[in-house]
């Protein structure tokens, strides 16, 4: 391959996505812990959902948190972690840091609970997993990116691998 082709001036090949799975996270409504100088950061309880797609399928245990905080600017330094139990009983514990960036309005729209257009909102992330030895190990072996859709009692991260 020349540089040309794979983007990269040293030849190296240019990175692609694979979607891997999805994870159906189900959660709880958002609680403040009031404004302060860094922010306003919330509490939003994970309380179970669905894992499903080529390369995963299990359930989200309930337990798991995320923390968002929301900056002066109105955006959100996303962290949450959470646990995984795989179809074949495998726990594997998660880790997800993003951001999300958007309008003032889509930002209160999305604290009241509505729905808004996937445009309308940047929600990435980059989820970490802690997997034990065995079938499940390649996601230890890996890094991922997600693509997150907010809802009133779930959010939908669509998580890819990078190829």
């Amino acid at each position: 391959m020349n540089a040309a082709a794979t983007g990269a001036p040293n030849g190296a090949p240019t990175p692609g996505l694979a979607w891997a799975f999805t994870i159906d996270a189900e959660i709880a409504a958002p609680r403040s812990a009031g404004p302060a100088p860094h922010g306003e950061r919330l509490h939003i309880a994970i309380t179970g959902g669905r894992v499903h797609g080529p390369r995963l399928s299990g359930r989200v245990l309930p337990g798991g948190s995320d923390w968002p905080l929301i900056g002066p600017d109105g955006n959100s330094r996303i962290e949450a972690a959470y646990s995984i139990e795989a179809a074949d009983g495998a726990l594997i514990f998660v880790r997800n840091r993003g951001i999300r960036v958007s309008s003032a309005e889509t930002l209160a729209a999305l604290r009241r609970g509505e729905a808004v257009a996937p445009g309308a909102v940047y929600l990435r992330a980059a989820p970490v997993f802690d997997a034990p030895d065995g079938p499940h190990a390649w996601l230890r072996e890996r890094l991922f990116v997600s693509v997150v859709s907010p809802g009133k009692t779930a959010v939908q991260v669509d998580v890819y691998e990078v190829l």
